[in-house]
């Protein structure tokens, strides 16, 4: 145990926020930790973020490698309650994520044929023209 980085070790049994690399947020109490960073966090949440709405996902125990680790943190409860944020029913943050991914992919198609007509060369070979 002694090497593990201290400030992991000073957090046992806190309420840490961790950012993932594949962008989703997890919420939870950590619970134990390996030389690896392995983080092993219980009564998880997983939340999703949509403009100045959120939504909770229960988790419950959750293993996290220590290399899918982008940040994490201690969450300050009292912070936490004085948030501008608004907790939204989980059906209604996961239909707004959809449609914001929905719209960011047509954003895409559009600056990607923007680009093709102005005659960049793109790895176009993944994408339909149909897509385009």
């Amino acid at each position: 145990m002694s090497d593990l980085p201290a400030s992991l070790l000073d957090e046992l049994d806190k309420k840490l926020i961790v950012l993932l690399r594949d962008g989703r947020t997890l919420i939870g109490y950590l619970r134990s930790i390996d030389q690896f960073s392995n983080l092993l966090l219980h009564q998880t949440i997983e939340r999703i973020y949509v403009n100045e709405k959120y939504g909770d996902i229960p988790r419950g125990i959750f293993l996290i490698r220590g290399e899918n680790v982008a940040l994490c943190g201690e969450i300050d409860d009292q912070k936490e309650l004085n948030s501008p944020l608004k907790q939204i029913p989980i059906e209604e943050i996961l239909e707004l994520q959809q449609n914001e991914i929905e719209e960011r992919q047509r954003k895409d198609k559009i600056k990607l044929k923007i680009l093709k007509e102005k005659g960049f060369c793109l790895n176009l070979e993944s994408i339909n023209d149909d897509q385009i």
